[in-house]
């Protein structure tokens, strides 16, 4: 397969979903073969074992242990891969956004000066509460309606 896969490693993409982007790009009167499939894994694979090569290459050089998404921009572009980076870039704009909603749902409970513990006293009091409520409202409609 590729100069980049060990002997034991077995480097695969899922293949159903390979076949489902597949479909989905090909208009459907043109069929595509079990063999062509695998070939077009081994051709991503191959890419994306390119790709990783020159990210971490790039990563060396600016001495940073970790691959961030500049580097694997700045391979796309040394690799002459240009238009992938717009994609790339506003796609991460949107997990960066994503991301920042999460860190605020977590930090709202981090914030509020209660254990985990106090929390689920409080939430477990509130749902007393509602089914009281509750209850008390089926008993006002039962007393209304005789």
């Amino acid at each position: 397969m590729s100069e980049f896969a060990s002997g034991n490693e077995e480097l695969t993409l899922p293949k159903a979903t390979v076949q489902k982007i597949i479909s989905e790009v090909l208009p459907s009167e043109l069929t595509f073969s079990k063999e062509a499939r695998d070939v077009v894994i081994e051709c991503c694979i191959e890419f994306i074992m390119i790709l990783s090569d020159q990210s971490n290459e790039i990563a060396e050089k600016d001495a940073k242990k970790t691959i961030a998404s500049d580097h694997v921009i700045g391979a796309l572009r040394e690799l002459g891969f240009p238009e992938y980076i717009e994609p790339i870039e506003k796609v991460l704009v949107e997990h960066k956004e994503a991301q920042k909603g999460r860190e605020r749902k977590s930090n709202k409970f981090q914030n509020s000066g209660f254990t985990e513990e106090e929390l689920l006293r409080q939430q477990e009091e509130l749902f007393r509460q509602s089914r009281s409520r509750l209850q008390n409202q089926k008993g006002d409609g039962v007393k209304g309606e005789e």
